[in-house]
């Protein structure tokens, strides 16, 4: 991470100790946690993750993405939604 980070999730406050900290806490609230990443896509300075989160016992897709600047992540938004158990179509979320 970089000496500045930006955050957008409005959960998570800026800076990358903030980052950290908000992580192990989510860790620590979900024990059972398992993040599936399904696609990466890259363009410029921006990296993109659509994932398969699922704490238990709900799944949800993900999204999030990371601004890069000289190699490390300097700012991140993030967009999830609960999968739900049916839906109109066969496709899925991720």
């Amino acid at each position: 991470m970089g000496p500045e980070y930006v955050q957008h999730n409005p959960q998570a406050p800026d800076g990358p100790e903030a980052f950290v900290a908000f992580v192990a806490g989510f860790g620590e609230r979900f024990p059972a946690l398992s993040l599936d990443v399904r696609r990466v896509i890259a363009e410029g300075d921006l990296v993109v993750l659509h994932s398969l989160l699922a704490t238990s016992p709900e799944d949800r897709a993900a999204v999030d993405i990371f601004r890069v600047e000289d190699g490390k992540i300097v700012e991140h938004w993030d967009v999830v939604q609960p999968v739900p158990e049916t839906a109109a179509n066969g496709n899925g979320m991720v």
